[in-house]
C-alpha cells in the first residue's frame, strides 16, 4: 500500500515536458516511502481546439518560424496583456479546467509537481482564489528560467543548475523554495552498461569510433543529408542515425546505409536510447533540456545543432561554457568540428569529463525524495 500519492502534470508541447514527467513517475516506484504516482498530460483534459492551438501550433511555430518564436519568447519574458503571448495566456485562463479539478478531487494527491508552466499557473491561480490545493511543486525542464515558470503560489521549485537557482531567486522566489536537482531523466540512464553488449545489440563494432546522430531539420538540414555529408569524412568512423517515428526519413537513411555498408546504422523509434548512447563516443543533437540531460547522464560529449531560439539557445550556452559541447550553426561547421574532434581525442576526453562534472543522473530520484519528505 502506497504511503503517499503524487500527481505529475505535464503538457505535450514538445516531448521534453512529458519525458521529465515519465522519469518522475518511474522514480516514484522505487521511492521510500512508497509513492503512488499518476501522470496526466494536461492537454488530454483540454478541449480539442485548445489542444490543437497549444500543442500542434507550438511545434509548427518553432520549426517553421523560429525567429518569430524568438520574438515571442523574449516578449513573454516581460509579461504584458497586450502581446500575443499575453492573449494566449488569457485564453488559457478561460480554459475549462473542471476536468483537472475533477481529477484532483478523484485522485486526492498529497503533492503535485508540474513539468510545464501551464498547470503550475492554473493551480497557482486556483490557490489564490481560495481553492484547496495540495503542496505544489514545479520542475523546470531547461537550463534556463523564463517568466512563465514564475508563479506566486508555488511551494517549491526544482531546477537544473545553481545559475538557474540564482536567476529564479532574482525574480523574487524565496531561495529556500528553490532546489538544485537537475532535470529528471529515466532511471536507466544512471545504470552502468557495457559498451560491448550495447554495440552488439545494434550491430556496430565497439572498437570503432561511433557517432550518434539525433538531430536535423530546421536550419541545418535533414538527418539523411547530414549523414551523407559526414560519411565522406576520412577515417574509420561509424554512425548511428535515429529517425524516431519518421518512417520516410528511416527509409532514406536505410537507402543511404546500403551504399555505405558497415558505416551507417539507421534506427527508428527506440525506448532504449541509453543503450544506444552507451555504444557511442559522441552525440550530435539538438539542445533540448531532456536530450542533453540524458547525454550528460551518460557522460557523452555533444555537438549541438539547430537550437530553438530561447530555451535551447540557453541550454547550448550552458553546455558550451561548461566545456561539455561544441556547437555547429550549419552543415559545414558540423563537418569541420567533427573533423576537429576526430583529430583531437584528448579534447573529446575533456568534454566527456566536463559532462560528467555537471551531470545529475539521479535527478528524478532526488526530486521524488523532496516531494515525499515530511
Amino acid at each position: 500500500m502506497a504511503d503517499l500519492k503524487l500527481l505529475i502534470l505535464s503538457v505535450s508541447a514538445g516531448a521534453g515536458h512529458v519525458r521529465a514527467a515519465q522519469a518522475l513517475e518511474a522514480a516514484a516506484k522505487f521511492a521510500q516511502p512508497a509513492l503512488a504516482a499518476t501522470h496526466i498530460d494536461l492537454l488530454t483534459l483540454a478541449p480539442r481546439e485548445f489542444r490543437k492551438l497549444y500543442g500542434e501550433q507550438y511545434i509548427k511555430l518553432v520549426e517553421k518560424l523560429p525567429q518569430l518564436w524568438a520574438l515571442l519568447y523574449a516578449q513573454s519574458d516581460r509579461p504584458s496583456r497586450d502581446t500575443l503571448i499575453g492573449k494566449l495566456r488569457r485564453a488559457a485562463e478561460k480554459l475549462n479546467t473542471r476536468k483537472l479539478h475533477d481529477e484532483m478531487t478523484r485522485l486526492a494527491p498529497d503533492a503535485v509537481v508540474c513539468t510545464h508552466f501551464l498547470p503550475a499557473e492554473l493551480l497557482s491561480r486556483a490557490r489564490a482564489q481560495g481553492k484547496k490545493i495540495p503542496p505544489l511543486w514545479v520542475q523546470v525542464t531547461d537550463f534556463d528560467v523564463h517568466a512563465l515558470w514564475v508563479q506566486p503560489n508555488v511551494d517549491g521549485y526544482c531546477v537544473a543548475s545553481e545559475e538557474v537557482a540564482f536567476r529564479l531567486a532574482d525574480r523574487g522566489i524565496a531561495r529556500e523554495k528553490i532546489h538544485v536537482t537537475g532535470i529528471p531523466v529515466m532511471p536507466q540512464f544512471a545504470a552502468p552498461l557495457e559498451r560491448v553488449t550495447c554495440a552488439g545489440e545494434l550491430g556496430v563494432d565497439p572498437a570503432r569510433f561511433t557517432v550518434l546522430m539525433m538531430a536535423g531539420g530546421a536550419g541545418i538540414g535533414a538527418l539523411d543529408q547530414l549523414a551523407q555529408r559526414l560519411l565522406a569524412v576520412p577515417g574509420d568512423t561509424q554512425f548511428i542515425a535515429l529517425a524516431g517515428r519518421n518512417a520516410e526519413l528511416l527509409k532514406r537513411l536505410q537507402s543511404l546505409a546500403r551504399r555505405h555498408p558497415g558505416k551507417l546504422f539507421p534506427l527508428g523509434f527506440t525506448t532504449t536510447v541509453e543503450r544506444v548512447m552507451t555504444a557511442a563516443d559522441l552525440v550530435i543533437t539538438k539542445p533540448g533540456g531532456l536530450s542533453v540531460s540524458e547525454c550528460l547522464a551518460k557522460r557523452r560529449p555533444m555537438l549541438l545543432v539547430s537550437p530553438i531560439p530561447g530555451q535551447e539557445e540557453r541550454n547550448a550556452d550552458y553546455l558550451l561554457e561548461s566545456g561539455a559541447a561544441l556547437k555547429a550553426h550549419d552543415a559545414a561547421t558540423l563537418e569541420f568540428k567533427l573533423r576537429l574532434l576526430l583529430a583531437d581525442r584528448g579534447r573529446l576526453a575533456r568534454m566527456s569529463a566536463a559532462a560528467q562534472g555537471i551531470a545529475r543522473p539521479d535527478a528524478a530520484r532526488d526530486v521524488v525524495r523532496l516531494l515525499s519528505a515530511p
